[in-house]
């Protein structure tokens, strides 16, 4: 029996789900990450460029080049290793480092990117961020490296999977131009789970700034549909109590429904994409199975606090934006329907106007046809006196007896004739 065929996509569908594979860390050791977007139509860009950027910093390091049309790679680059993933709107580059350095988040960690090479970038940086691993020690040690690294007042702690690390942020940009996070391990957590914290941060960070994209862009269009907003209450103010201006109305209220639509259209997917980074930014957070530190707010708490009510405006504008939309095109439907009643209002004046003129034409057409009767018999008489004239001397009467009893049946016939002319024209209809 021959084997079963497969699906063309079966494979690269199952390895889909394996084409990123979290990094193995070992504490200590710190990382910089670095998330680079085009700052318009990013999601339809050339993405050749941004494997041409990444061959361009592999070949600086003598690294082998990931394959045509990868959207992910790792590799070692020098002493260091490299992860690089290409997304939907952006791409990230990690790259991890061994030990902890000189200096706590020192900015010269990211001197691993040439200055020249961040130059060419095709795209801007959204985001950047460095990351600090170390053996977890006293909760002493901790906190007071927690009050030492990062701003009090913003600061996210908490304890993560089962309490094998915690993890501290405060999602300020430092004065070098990088968010900073901590991770303090347990010398038993696995190499991967580490990497999976940092990666799972990294993420959070990503998904967050692309997500406040949205809540940047609607702020923007915030002002105009206030605008929009008052336009459309005009207009339906005018359609109650604006009688004879329907028409006007009407032009006004499409304009409106445009504007509207066209602003949607250009709405959609960032709004649409703004709600899926929200989601994997609460996934992330999730996964992380937070737990109180010393009575700190943890990373759930600072988003809900501080991230969330941005998140909840993007939402009530985007229902906000949709139910201008359904107003105006209800309001449009509504105006459209009364214009066109009032035009068939019209139509049917103008149908009955058009039936009474049908009538005193008929009229007229009964009393030309009564008059061209007369006219016809009057010379059909006087030819046929004329030619019984020459009997009057055989016949013995008069030429007022032969014109009288000549003028009946010639009337008649003349009548006869001109009906049944009138009922041929009107049996063959009107002519095209």
């Amino acid at each position: 029996m021959p084997p079963i065929q497969d699906h063309p996509l079966r494979y690269r569908l199952a390895n889909e789900l394996h084409a990123r594979p979290f990094p193995s860390l070992k504490a200590p050791c710190r990382a910089v990450y670095l998330a680079i977007k085009k700052p318009k139509n990013a999601a339809s860009r050339d993405r050749s460029l941004d494997l041409a950027h990444l061959v361009n910093l592999l070949d600086r390091y003598g690294a082998a080049h990931p394959q045509p049309g990868a959207t992910h790679y790792s590799s070692r680059i020098g002493q260091h290793t490299l992860k690089w993933e290409q997304h939907t709107e952006f791409v990230t580059y990690t790259v991890f480092l061994s030990g902890l350095g000189d200096r706590e988040f020192d900015g010269k960690d990211f001197e691993v990117f040439p200055s020249d090479w961040l130059d060419d970038a095709p795209g801007v940086r959204i985001t950047s961020a460095m990351i600090r691993v170390r053996p977890r020690g006293s909760e002493e040690e901790i906190a007071a490296a927690i009050n030492d690294w990062f701003v009090p007042e913003s600061i996210a702690v908490s304890r993560v999977l089962d309490d094998e690390a915690i993890v501290a942020g405060d999602f300020r940009i430092d004065p070098s131009g990088h968010q900073r996070f901590a991770v303090f391990a347990e010398e038993f957590t696995g190499e991967r789970r580490v990497g999976r914290i940092v990666q799972r941060l990294c993420e959070i960070e990503t998904y967050k700034a692309m997500s406040m994209l949205g809540f940047s862009r609607v702020r923007e269009i915030g002002p105009r549909m206030a605008e929009i907003d008052g336009e459309l209450s005009r207009l339906m103010e005018a359609m109650t109590h604006g009688a004879g201006q329907e028409e006007e109305t009407l032009k006004a209220l499409l304009e409106v429904s445009a504007e509207l639509e066209s602003l949607s259209a250009q709405m959609s997917f960032r709004l649409g994409a703004t709600g899926a980074y929200e989601a994997i930014v609460g996934q992330r957070i999730e996964v992380l199975r937070e737990e109180r530190f010393q009575g700190r707010q943890t990373f759930a708490e600072f988003m809900m606090r501080r991230y969330d009510p941005a998140m909840r405006t993007v939402k009530a504008t985007e229902r906000r934006l949709g139910t201008m939309a359904d107003r105006a095109m209800r309001a449009g439907d509504l105006l459209r329907t009364r214009v066109e009643v009032q035009r068939s209002a019209q139509n049917q004046q103008l149908l009955e106007s058009m039936n009474q003129r049908a009538d005193m034409q008929l009229r007229l057409q009964k009393t030309v046809e009564g008059l061209s009767v007369v006219a016809i018999s009057y010379y059909a008489v006087s030819l046929a006196t004329y030619l019984l004239y020459p009997l009057t001397a055989l016949s013995g009467l008069s030429k007022g007896m032969i014109t009288a009893l000549v003028t009946v049946p010639v009337v008649v016939l003349v009548w006869v004739m001109v009906r049944r002319i009138r009922h041929a024209v009107e049996k063959s209809g009107p002519s095209l």
